[in-house]
């Protein structure tokens, strides 16, 4: 009898610790395929058209279908695969020489949100630590070789081939970790039930293989005291994107000898993002990504591939048709940069201070669950105030092309439509947490966004 009681124990253990996922996001496996498969297709397409051979200008005036599918040096994926072996070593020295300095250099330690199990997991935030040490080396690379700097020749004379073995690669690390979610924890760990199973995400345990292999199964994979999750969402992408970035700059600097402003405007708005993420990671250990999602292909690939290939779009097309911005325009995309960043970031600081109990006075609504909705201050203009000043971000970097080209907007609009689902993707959470709660700050709050407009 005795034995039985525990059996059965354990089995309720395992459901409350890692319940079956019963509602799958984006129309389920279906909807998992053709993004795991369009995704990656459409940002291949993204970057042939704004090659330095050939680039879209205006409307799509000069889309040649065939310059995009067959043009510049795409090759087949057997050859990316297995003739690619210069740029693999690179790529792959680039990944896990990051990864040796995110767990070597030093830096403060920060506990996450609890998580279901009770327990809370540590992270290393050090973002000083390597931004500091890139840009040394980027310095003494400069000075070292009189500004040649070949690593950033080959990054731009090889963009193409970098960006599809980056998807490749998510690739393969999307299903190493989506394996390892099925091994028990090592050694004498254990979660907060005492048991050795992993904590998976509550929206990657479908049982369905393609999909949780997308969306990402196990919560928070890690390689010992490495946090893969976090690792990818600020390190590899993210400094990618700004060497990308760099690495146009430097063209054109080689090739006229002059410092083009719209080119050098966008470095300087994109580099302070950039920087300000790495340097405010811990911002990062209460965001949905962390807190909720599971890591999978729709995370890995969007960290490694899809933020440093289609984010370096502007760049890019000013280094294949430059442009200079006039001073009014210089002040005016300056000026919009300015005010989404301080929408963004006063909103969301905001928010910290008030779930660390500084903002007693301000207004919210008491929850069941014994917290506490903010409705007053920047958060009672829209439930996601802080999502209009990241859109207003977008869209200066867009504005460096200015009316040259349609195609360099692709990133102001994909990040509305990203903002968007994040939106209905929270509403829907929050309703059916907060209920009757959720349903009396719809009415106080009732802008989603932006608001007066939506």
């Amino acid at each position: 009898m005795v034995t039985n009681t525990k059996s059965k124990t354990s089995k309720n253990v395992k459901k409350v610790l890692n319940p079956l996922t019963t509602e799958m996001e984006f129309s389920g496996m279906t909807g998992a395929l053709a993004i795991s498969l369009g995704l990656p297709i459409l940002i291949v397409i993204l970057n042939q058209m704004i090659r330095p051979d050939y680039y879209i200008t205006g409307v799509f005036e000069n889309f040649n279908i065939k310059e995009v599918l067959f043009g510049g040096e795409i090759k087949s994926l057997k050859e990316y695969l297995c003739n690619s072996k210069e740029t693999w070593v690179y790529y792959l020295i680039w990944f896990f020489a990051l990864a040796v300095l995110d767990v070597g250099l030093p830096g403060k330690t920060m506990n996450g949100i609890q998580l279901r199990d009770g327990t809370y997991l540590s992270y290393k935030i050090n973002g000083v630590a390597i931004s500091t040490f890139l840009i040394i080396v980027l310095a003494y690379r400069f000075k070292l070789t009189n500004g040649a700097m070949p690593e950033l020749q080959y990054l731009y004379n090889n963009h193409l081939e970098i960006c599809i073995v980056t998807i490749l690669f998510s690739f393969f690390l999307s299903c190493t970790v989506y394996f390892m979610s099925f091994v028990p924890l090592l050694f004498s760990k254990k979660n907060g039930f005492k048991t050795k199973e992993k904590i998976l995400a509550l929206g990657g345990n479908s049982r369905n293989v393609i999909y949780d292999w997308f969306i990402g199964r196990e919560l928070n994979p890690r390689a010992g005291p490495l946090d893969i999750k976090l690792f990818c969402e600020l390190r590899p992408g993210m400094l990618l994107w700004l060497l990308i970035n760099l690495a146009a700059l430097h063209h054109v600097w080689i090739k006229t000898g002059v410092l083009n402003n719209a080119l050098l405007l966008i470095n300087i708005l994109q580099g302070f993002y950039i920087f300000d993420g790495v340097l405010n990671e811990e911002g990062c250990l209460t965001m949905m990504d962390i807190t909720t999602d599971g890591f999978g292909f729709m995370l890995a690939f969007g960290d490694l591939s899809l933020v440093p290939f289609t984010y370096c779009l502007q760049a890019r097309y000013l280094s294949c048709n430059v442009i200079e911005l006039e001073n009014w325009q210089l002040g005016l995309i300056t000026f919009v940069m300015m005010l989404g960043y301080y929408i963004f970031h006063s909103s969301n600081q905001q928010k910290s201070d008030f779930r660390q109990g500084k903002l007693p006075h301000m207004k919210s609504i008491q929850t069941q669950r014994a917290t506490k909705l903010l409705c007053d201050g920047w958060w009672a203009k829209s439930q996601h105030i802080n999502y209009f000043g990241d859109w207003l971000i977008s869209l200066s970097w867009c504005l460096t092309t200015w009316n040259t080209n349609a195609l360099t907007y692709y990133y102001s609009l994909y990040f509305a439509t990203l903002l968007l689902h994040r939106q209905q993707r929270d509403e829907h959470k929050c309703r059916e947490k907060y209920g009757k709660s959720w349903e009396e700050y719809e009415k106080q709050v009732p802008y989603k966004i932006i608001p007066y407009v939506y």
